[in-house]
């Protein structure tokens, strides 16, 4: 496996629920096969949270988000580690710069640093890496 991509969590978030299915999502997961996906160090902090939130709410049980859980722990999937000074600073300026979430901004600067495409369903977070000339993951369906 010599290419990567940076994941974003909205992809990842679309393989744990039915109703958030899609085939570029799929196509995603199928490309994992073939090439690592890199996320940056808050991406298993934000896949928990997903978890509780759905769990509290009575979208899955506990078995299913340990189900998944499971399946991540599986899969080609590099947490890149970050010192704090990088995320306070950079991805605060990033953030501010485009407008995202500092979540949001985290993937865009690690796709930025990394050269990597970046792979998401998120419309904001498309657009400012299309600002930013940064490479959007493409699939047969893009």
């Amino acid at each position: 496996m010599d290419s990567a991509i940076v994941l974003d969590n909205s992809v990842v978030m679309a393989w744990c629920f039915e109703d958030e299915s899609n085939q570029y999502a799929d196509q995603v997961l199928d490309s994992l096969q073939h090439v690592r996906a890199i996320v940056p160090s808050i991406w298993p902090l934000e896949v928990g949270n997903v978890l509780v939130v759905a769990e509290r709410k009575e979208r899955l049980k506990r078995t299913d988000c340990l189900r998944f859980l499971d399946l991540l722990s599986r899969l080609p999937i590099d947490i890149e580690q970050e010192g704090p000074d990088r995320l306070m600073r950079e991805v605060y300026l990033l953030a501010r710069d485009t407008g995202l979430s500092t979540y949001d901004a985290s993937y865009l600067d690690l796709a930025m640093r990394k050269g990597l495409p970046l792979a998401t369903l998120d419309k904001a977070l498309a657009e400012a890496a299309r600002d930013l000339n940064v490479e959007l993951f493409q699939t047969d369906l893009t």
